[in-house]
């Protein structure tokens, strides 16, 4: 069992933010902002890939409310915040199961540069 899987069964400890049927949400151990929230689905998806059109929209649908109403409630709505999502090894993936990170709580650098052709 993932150790996403055991904090969402109780088994490890955690500090919720948002919990529903089908998603659980909690402040990571070694926040990378002022603001660091996970946001994970019950049900174990291994990354975005194994997501099922139809079987999954709507605890992936849920992911997204759930990191709307977290930033609302946490303050950093207004000002911004980035919602992340790794998939696999190359892209820094450490937890094999579909999670998503809520950062804020600071100005946060740009991770893409746009330039005009």
């Amino acid at each position: 069992m993932c150790i996403f899987c055991k904090i969402i069964q109780g088994e490890l400890p955690s500090r919720k933010a948002y919990e529903s049927e089908t998603v659980v949400a909690f402040h990571d151990i070694a926040p990378q902002a002022p603001v660091h929230v996970v946001i994970v689905p019950k049900k174990h998806i291994d990354t975005m890939n194994e997501v099922e059109a139809g079987t999954d929209d709507a605890a992936i649908a849920e992911l997204f409310v759930a990191a709307r109403q977290i930033a609302k409630e946490l303050g950093i709505a207004e000002s911004g915040y980035r919602l992340v999502n790794n998939c696999n090894e190359d892209s820094g993936m450490e937890v094999s199961h579909l999670h998503f990170h809520l950062l804020g709580g600071k100005k946060l650098g740009s991770i893409v540069s746009h330039t005009a052709s």
